[in-house]
Formats: C-alpha cells, structure tokens, sequence
C-alpha cells in the first residue's frame, strides 16, 4: 500500500477540491495522510472545535494532521498573518515529522507559498514532490491587489520560481498556465495538466426544481451566480449589467456566495435601486448547491479583464456543466472558449456588460426545451473532458 501525504492549507470541513481527491485515493487503497492548517476557511474565524495547536484526527480513512494558524479574519493584514503562519508552522512540522511517505503532492489554491512545508519534508527526507497550481503566482495576485512595486514583486517572482525548481512534477489545472511557469526557467516535461472537476454531488443533481419556501427566490427568469464575490469577478460590470435590465421586471439575478466584494455590491444595489432585480442569498454550504442551482435558468461566471484570468477556467464552470446549466459568461480568453466548445451557453467579453445584459435578455426568451439543450450539451462535455474518475485515474498514473 503506497503511502501518500497531501499538503495543503485547506481541507475538509473546508470545501475544496483536494477533499474530493484525497478520499478517492483512500477507496483505490491508498494509505493517505493530509497536512493542513486548522479550519478557518472563509469566515476567517476557527470553525467550532478547532483553535491554534497542533492536532491530529481521521476522518474516512484519512490521517489529518493539523498546525496553528492565525485566522485569515476580514482585512488584509490578518490575511497575511494566516498565510505566514502556515508556511511557519506547516514548515516546522516537515521539518520534525518522522513519518516516511511513498509521494507527496501539494497544492497551492492560493498562496503558492503554501507548498513550502512539502518541499521542507521533501527535502528532509529526499522524496519527490508534486505540486497542483490552481492559482498562478505571482500574476494572480497582481491583478486581484493594488500592488505595484517593483521590489515586492520582483521578490514574489524570485520565490515562485524557487519553488517550481524544488518540484518534481508540476500539475497545473488550466493548460493556459503552462508557457507562463515555462517562461519562469521551468522545462515543459516537468508539467502535466490536471484540471479540476465538479464534485459528485453535482453530477447527481438533475434538473428538477423543488420547493422555494426555504429561500429566497422570486418567480421569474432566474440568472444565478454561485461563488466566491471578490475583486477577480468584476461586480463593477455586473451591476452595470443588471442596471440595464432594469426595465426586463422577468429577469431576477440571484448571488449565492460571500466575499470581499459583497457589502460593496449590496450598497450599490441600494443605490441604484435594483432591489426588486437582485437578490442576496448570502453563503450556503457545498451540499445545497444542487438544490440551488435546480432554481437558475442560467447560471452566472464573471472574470475581470486581465491577463492572467484569460489563462484561467473557473472551477465553478465545471460544476455548472456537471449539473447540466446553460451558462452566461463575461471572461476572457479560456473559460469563454470552453463555453463555446460545450455549446452550452453565451458569452461575452470580460467587461463587456453591455453584451452580458443583451444577453441575459436573449436567453430570458429561450423555451425551456433550449435552455435543457444547452444544459445538456455542457454536461455531455463535462462528463467526455472533465469526469472527476477520468482526471483522478489519470493524476495517479502520472503522480
């Protein structure tokens, strides 16, 4: 039985991705431990039952080893702090944890610094490490942050490139990523693409639309963005959009979600007095997703216009294809490409909210034969291109 240990800053009762992959190496026999931090992920305040220490626990078979972090709180400052205070400790437990491991994988879901505690085991005890990148450095934060000097990062590029010389194998979750990390001295074959898939839950959602009584969903022609609402997602355009709707009284954009960008949007809903166009339904757990969805006739993903985003497909695509929506997109590059080759929606370019807005007016008279058409289409590429057994069977052969 191979022995793998996962490193990453977040885990179950978090919701990520890498939960989904850990427990699927544990039914393919895989003796799987986790580093990660305490939970705090994204109330910024320590989940019930979990503070600043070590601990360790299991959970379906996995070994879950956790360190202290600050809590990321709701400012910039703290946000650092966690950060740090992970690769300080995650660092500290790599470099004194006796346990031996077959492979090690970590992955970055932002900062890219939280590999480092995996290539302080790594080299430690002078095994491999393969790293997942879900957010490409230092460009990402580059275009979702106000930093502009030159030395901070010039700093942050000199960092990334060390730790994509202390990996082995690079898996990357957007094939957009790969010129950019061989640019910074990286040779082509240490990369491999991984992308990401949507959890099961969503496959297994269908379309059928339950009862409304436990939200709170209006009738009408439901438009619905499901996710993180920060700086990256350019709410600046989306509500330039749905002021242009104003007058379509059928159309009702719906935001499940939290982030930094949140009290910003609702401020600017009130006004502008769209009230009666938006709703706020705030964050919702993974497992009531579904069920959420069941009530769009189109679902929502929104990228700013920046370089770095026009490589990237947001996660969230794919569970929106898994559970058979039709999408309205406004990004650039990648994620607007995979609309088109599903079929399965329409698209506009990122910031273009004149083009969202003609849009969500187009699909708002579309039969409910076409809307299932295209929901159909995108599940049908999902389950051909992205199906999580397809991606994982293939990350275990390659790892």
């Amino acid at each position: 039985m191979k022995k793998v240990l996962i490193v990453s800053q977040y885990f179950w009762p978090e919701e990520f991705r890498i939960n989904d992959l850990a427990l699927d190496l544990v039914k393919r026999g895989f003796d799987v431990s986790v580093l990660t931090a305490n939970p705090n992920y994204p109330k910024g305040s320590f989940v019930k039952g979990y503070g600043f220490r070590f601990s360790k626990e299991k959970y379906c078979g996995i070994t879950i080893y956790r360190v202290p972090v600050i809590p990321r709180g709701k400012n910039g400052g703290m946000l650092l702090l966690n950060y740090f205070s992970f690769v300080i400790f995650g660092s500290l437990f790599g470099l004194f944890h006796k346990n031996n491991y077959d492979k090690v994988f970590a992955v970055n879901y932002s900062p890219i610094t939280a590999v480092i505690p995996g290539i302080v085991y790594c080299t430690k005890k002078k095994v491999e490490l393969s790293i997942w990148v879900q957010d490409l450095w230092p460009e990402s934060i580059l275009a979702a942050s106000s930093i502009k000097c030159k030395p901070i990062i010039s700093l942050l590029d000199v960092l990334v490139k060390w730790i994509y010389k202390k990996s082995n194998r690079i898996f990357v979750s957007n094939k957009g990523f790969i010129n950019s990390i061989a640019a910074k001295g990286v040779v082509k074959n240490k990369l491999l693409f991984m992308p990401n898939w949507a959890e099961d839950l969503y496959e297994s959602s269908g379309n059928n639309r339950g009862s409304k009584d436990k939200f709170d969903i209006p009738d009408g022609f439901v438009i619905m963005f499901a996710g993180n609402m920060g700086e990256g997602q350019d709410f600046n355009s989306i509500i330039n959009a749905i002021r242009l709707t104003r007058d379509k009284k059928e159309i009702k954009w719906i935001f499940v979600g939290d982030g930094r960008k949140k009290q910003w949007f609702y401020e600017e809903l009130i006004k502008c007095r769209l009230e009666d166009n938006v709703r706020l339904l705030g964050r919702y757990p993974m497992i009531k997703m579904p069920e959420l969805f069941s009530y769009a006739d189109m679902m929502l993903v929104t990228l700013k216009d920046e370089d770095i985003f026009a490589l990237t497909i947001p996660g969230k695509i794919q569970s929106y294809m898994a559970s058979s929506k039709p999408i309205l997109s406004m990004l650039p590059g990648a994620g607007n490409q995979l609309v088109v080759d599903a079929s399965c929606g329409l698209t506009s370019k990122a910031g273009d909210y004149n083009s969202l807005a003609n849009n969500a007016i187009i699909s708002s008279s579309f039969s409910k034969e076409k809307l299932k058409e295209l929901g159909v289409s995108g599940n049908k590429y999902y389950k051909k291109y992205y199906a999580k057994d397809k991606v994982i069977d293939s990350f275990i052969d390659r790892i």
